[in-house]
């Protein structure tokens, strides 16, 4: 799932792209996505865009007559943009030292991927999802109160101090883990950065937010705000490298620390990268690094194994 980095990287690219352009038509390619009545998609035709937002992991495109176009991705869902026909690439920039002619002959996407397209005079954004589950959605609101009664409440941990931080993560009882994931706690952040957050604090996924001290979650927000500013510059830098829109999202990527990388060497200590697995999600973290070299129970395998299970990584 595209988390705080990835959107505002989507931001940024969209931003550059529909800042004070005007949308000509919002086409719905699969009747799921869209979860709003009012106002009606046709209302769009004409209006300009005047912002640019994020809403924890939700893309906000806003008009100037303050309608605004809410997107959530949700595990599958991307943005592919294609310029207008006046001579550009066909994902972003005529200049960026890529030939515009090869990018030109790319397809916009079509079939069951592709959930929606909103044409603008300055070319097309299209909203696909990959799977057979259609889980991305699009809320059109006709005001700001609407779109502030959409917001979970997650603070935005950029913007907050070392206290607001702390106090908000003590609020509930719930392990480090959840308390990073958890969109009414903390904004943008899912499974894929709370593993990097929590790698880089050296903190174990399972420690209870009431249960640690001050510097404990000193140090978990310092490493919140460090690898969230990282990943946006690196990102960044990889948009501005490239044709200048962020084509290839995903939740995987190799110089990640630990997340995705089970069972290879930790960059820290070279340890194996452990995991636990629940549902459809799982928790990567170094055993070394982390948890004093105690491996965690994983719900699944700790059952089948029983007494096989080993306890520690040494082991």
């Amino acid at each position: 799932m595209p988390e705080l980095p990835d959107i505002i990287a989507y931001r940024e690219a969209l931003e550059e792209r529909v800042q004070g352009a005007r949308i000509d038509s919002l086409q719905i390619a699969s009747p799921f996505v869209l979860r709003t009545v009012e106002p009606s998609v046709a209302s769009l035709a004409g209006q300009t865009i005047a912002s640019m937002e994020r809403l924890g992991k939700r893309v906000v495109i806003g008009t100037s007559e303050a309608t605004f176009l809410v997107i959530h991705l949700m595990i599958a869902g991307r943005f592919r943009w294609f310029d207008a026909d006046t001579g550009g690439s066909a994902s972003g920039r005529a200049d960026s030292g890529t030939d515009s002619r090869s990018r030109s002959r790319k397809k916009p996407p079509a079939g069951k991927q592709l959930l929606a397209a909103a044409r603008f005079s300055t070319g097309t954004l299209y909203l696909t999802e990959a799977g057979s589950k259609r889980r991305a959605s699009i809320h059109l609101l006709g005001g700001r109160t609407e779109l502030d009664a959409m917001n979970p409440g997650g603070l935005e941990v950029l913007d907050a101090d070392r206290d607001s931080f702390i106090a908000r993560v003590r609020e509930q009882n719930h392990t480090l883990k959840r308390t990073l994931t958890d969109p009414r706690i903390l904004s943008g952040i899912g499974n894929a950065y709370s593993d990097e957050i929590l790698h880089r604090a050296g903190l174990s996924p399972m420690l209870l937010s009431q249960k640690v001290d001050d510097d404990i979650l000193s140090r978990l927000y310092s490493a919140t705000r460090d690898v969230l500013d990282e990943w946006i510059v690196r990102l960044r830098d990889a948009r501005h490298q490239g044709d200048g829109f962020p084509d290839k999202v995903t939740a995987f990527r190799p110089d990640m620390a630990v997340h995705g990388q089970y069972n290879k060497p930790c960059p820290v200590c070279d340890s194996p990268v452990q995991r636990i697995v629940y549902a459809n999600n799982e928790t990567n973290y170094c055993a070394s690094c982390q948890t004093g070299g105690v491996v965690l129970k994983d719900r699944a395998l700790s059952r089948l194994l029983k007494d096989s299970w080993p306890s520690r990584l040494e082991s």
